[in-house]
């Protein structure tokens, strides 16, 4: 057994040891659904980043990155990311307020209604459960070309790995576990990245070889390789295809089950506040390392197939044995943590959101809970060995379906005083099938949709219409609009200047981040690039209207305004001084 193996098996055992630590003692439903509320802030941040980091940004987009797309993955300022904090402010501090035990149910205490919360409760099942299947097929991936496992071994063992602890452990298992996992793969990350760049020479040899690459051409420019053969004819094309994604994403950070559902978990809603503002860094910066990493092994190897395995090559062949193997134990780690919560969620909007369990005791339900939980993942075991992985794309997919699910109910339950039950409920379906069936059509080679009739973009535009028209043609009851005024009622014991206080630095990093980034990108990204393209003036300047050149700078401007916003909220939600009087 070599380091590698010997290394990854160790990290699983301390996962299953820690998680079924956490399990003992659980006897009540709260501290299995939502780890008893008393979450501090690093706990959130760790199953936030942990939970988003799976195999579809180890291996899924590295991979894209690696394979064409390296300059935009860089260089776009990881727009989506601001969902977190945008999230926060409209939807994740609410939810904690109603202190619901799963988002589905949030909603159906909202609307008053079983059916929404079981429509909600449903697409969670279907969505998560494809999510499950692309990260258990991701873990199987790494085992398989580590070990002398099979696939079919590998993805057996890599299901047991996550269900042992997530079945009996619950909530409280899977935040405890994961940011143990987010600390391993980020010091993994950062460690691996810096390594392979010194390894090659330094950052400057480093990005004048990858803007030179003959094999690869445009890797490096803001738009990637374009043109025949891939997804994007034009720039144009790709651009709009870039922000409709960004802009996907942003909506499931916001709502989607396995990011909102950690603020129920948090202790108090200023931790919902730091959390989401650290994590919107987090992700970000590990993203833009992550992604670097992918381009980076094109210097090392060009035409790695598959080249969702580029990572996993690169840290046997570019790194020490040591820090390879570290790395390794990072990416399996940021696997299971996305695949525990994907399971956790499933399990529990089985057991509480979709009416087939109905039992008030709790120890019945904490029991069915576990055994819908191992049930759901032994059909998501079984998918994986029936369909060949293609974890970019599947996960790319499954992700966008909350976004036009739930984002525009999701942000009106909220903020809408004429929304109502039956306009949640089909604003729901209709987001939920106008992405799902065009892009099964599209899948199926049955019809092709231009970037800007993106299926996502048809499921956002068909909910929005639909919950509208549906709310103007209904009335919303008494409970819906008591509902709704109690969220709007802010406790108490959070309203302190002291917490608020604490609060504010977070965003204030976000600011420092928008100050820092445009001059870091500017200086060892675009001039080394424009240098190397022979793209700089005779004079050596920098030409500004270039694309990588503005979207640096842009940078500035979505950090800088996300955190002032970030700031003012948090003021005149909870500071004593800015409370109406009287």
């Amino acid at each position: 057994m070599d380091i590698y193996t010997i290394t990854i098996a160790i990290s699983i055992l301390v996962y299953i040891g820690i998680g079924n630590y956490a399990g003992r003692g659980i006897k009540k439903l709260d501290e299995y659904y939502v780890a008893g509320r008393r979450a501090p802030t690093l706990i959130i941040v760790g199953t936030l980043v942990a939970s988003v980091m799976s195999s579809t940004m180890f291996l899924g987009e590295a991979g894209f990155a690696y394979a064409g797309q390296a300059g935009p993955y860089v260089i776009f300022p990881q727009a989506a990311t601001v969902g977190y904090v945008i999230g926060a402010i409209f939807f994740g501090r609410f939810l904690r307020r109603s202190r619901a035990t799963t988002v589905a149910a949030f909603f159906g205490d909202r609307f008053n209604s079983p059916r929404v919360q079981a429509t909600a409760g449903i697409t969670i099942i279907l969505a998560l459960g494809g999510y499950l299947l692309a990260v258990t097929q991701g873990a199987a991936i790494l085992l398989s070309q580590l070990t002398d496992l099979g696939y079919v071994q590998g993805l057996v063992i890599a299901w047991l790995s996550y269900t042992t602890f997530t079945m009996y452990s619950g909530s409280r298992g899977v935040i405890l576990t994961d940011t143990l996992m987010f600390l391993l793969f980020t010091f993994a990350s950062v460690a691996a990245a810096f390594y392979m760049v010194s390894d090659l020479g330094g950052w400057p040899t480093v990005m004048e070889g990858l803007s030179t690459l003959d094999e690869k051409a445009d890797l490096m420019s803001w738009h990637g390789i374009i043109g025949p053969g891939t997804e994007w004819p034009t720039a144009m094309d790709f651009l709009i295809w870039m922000l409709v994604i960004d802009a996907s994403w942003a909506l499931v950070y916001c709502v989607s089950p396995w990011q909102s559902s950690r603020h129920l978990m948090a202790k108090n809603e200023h931790v919902v506040l730091r959390a989401s503002c650290l994590a919107c860094l987090a992700v970000g910066l590990l993203q833009v390392i992550v992604y670097g990493m992918g381009a980076v092994i094109n210097l090392g190897k060009v035409d790695i197939v598959p080249e969702e395995s580029a990572t996993i090559w690169a840290s046997l062949t570019m790194l020490p044995e040591i820090l390879g193997a570290l790395m390794l134990a990072g990416i399996m780690a940021a696997i299971l943590s996305s695949a525990s919560t994907f399971l956790s969620l499933v399990g529990f909007s089985a057991a509480n959101d979709i009416g087939i369990h109905t039992s008030l005791d709790e120890q019945k339900t904490l029991r069915f809970s576990r055994l819908m939980m191992l049930a759901i993942g032994s059909v998501a075991l079984v998918a994986a060995l029936i369909f060949p992985p293609n974890i970019f794309w599947l996960t790319t997919f499954i992700a966008t379906v909350f976004a036009s699910s739930w984002g525009p109910v999701g942000m009106m339950s909220i903020w809408s005083k004429s929304i109502t039950e039956s306009a949640a409920f089909w604003g729901m379906l209709s987001g939920l099938v106008f992405n799902v069936v065009p892009k099964f059509f599209e899948y199926i080679g049955m019809i092709e949709f231009p970037s800007y009739l993106n299926p996502v973009i048809l499921g956002s535009v068909a909910s929005l219409v639909v919950t509208i028209v549906v709310s103007k043609r209904t009335i919303v009851s008494d409970v819906e609009a008591t509902n709704l005024a109690k969220l709007h009622e802010t406790p108490a014991d959070e309203i302190s200047e002291k917490k608020t206080r604490t609060s504010l630095i977070a965003p204030a990093i976000l600011i420092l981040n928008g100050l820092i980034m445009p001059f870091l990108l500017i200086t060892y990204y675009v001039r080394p690039f424009q240098s190397a393209r022979g793209a700089l003036s005779a004079d050596g300047s920098l030409d500004w209207f270039a694309g990588e050149a503005i979207l640096a700078m842009s940078w500035g401007v979505v950090y800088i305004t996300l955190g002032i916003f970030a700031i003012k909220v948090i003021r005149n939600a909870y500071s004593p001084l800015r409370q109406p009087t009287g």
